[in-house]
């Protein structure tokens, strides 16, 4: 019979290698016990940021700016009357074109920098882009489509023409409206920052009065020369 102490160590490591000192060098940590580990410590970071935004309260919609109605106004554009129904803040540029249907007036910048939507209001030039259309019911408003009379050119439509004042066109109807009110101011006796006395009427419509008095008006084809000549012609035979 095999004794009790051979039946414990049979299959066993010899006594003289089970007596030996254990390896004290520390095993490596396995890579999925690393990643369990940083996945913990992640999700224990992240706990009360998620419980600050579960806690905090749901925003609330933007509220919509309330809807203007409408209102009637009357518009006095190259001696016809336009009833139109405006909210108030429609601008007089976007009043001609979108509303009484005159394209002539065209938008360049929308900030009167460019001089493009440039119309008459009761003689005087104006950025039709910076006003707003409820405020000119009663006046008369001329646009390029007025100058001319009976199917006749006015003497700045002609110029133009004749010297080849514009190249793609855009600019050209507020370079022709402000053009006639220059020649208007001129002969009111109006001064301008080139004039060489201001108390005093200007003595010539010179190319520098010219120049400084349409310097409101950009031409993107640089045709300045050609305009220059044109109202001084239109000047001329006035």
């Amino acid at each position: 019979m095999t004794t009790p102490t051979e039946c414990q160590h049979s299959g066993d490591t010899p006594a003289s290698e089970s007596t030996a000192e254990p390896n004290t060098t520390p095993s490596q940590p396995s890579r999925r016990r690393f990643l369990q580990s940083a996945a913990a410590a992640a999700t224990i970071g992240a706990a009360p940021h998620l419980r600050a935004q579960e806690q905090a309260p749901a925003s609330t919609a933007p509220q919509s700016n309330p809807v203007v109605p409408p209102h009637a106004v009357t518009l006095t554009v190259n001696g016809r009357a336009y009833a139109l129904q405006l909210e108030p803040r429609v601008t007089l540029l976007d009043a001609l074109r979108e509303y009484a249907g005159l394209m002539g007036t065209k938008k360049g910048c929308d900030r009167g920098q460019c001089g493009a939507c440039t119309v008459l209001v009761d003689g005087r030039r104006i950025n039709s882009c910076l006003t707003l259309a409820v405020m000119h019911e009663g006046e008369n408003i001329t646009t390029v489509e007025g100058l001319a009379s009976n199917g006749t050119l006015s003497p700045v439509q002609a110029a133009f023409i004749e010297h080849d004042a514009f190249q793609c066109g855009y600019c050209t109807p507020g370079q022709l409206c402000s053009a006639t009110a220059l020649l208007g101011e001129f002969r009111n006796g109006t001064a301008s920052t080139v004039t060489a006395d201001v108390r005093a009427r200007p003595a010539a419509l010179t190319d520098d009065e010219i120049r400084e008095r349409m310097s409101g008006n950009i031409c993107r084809c640089g045709a300045y020369v050609n305009i220059v000549a044109a109202v001084r012609a239109a000047h001329e035979h006035a």
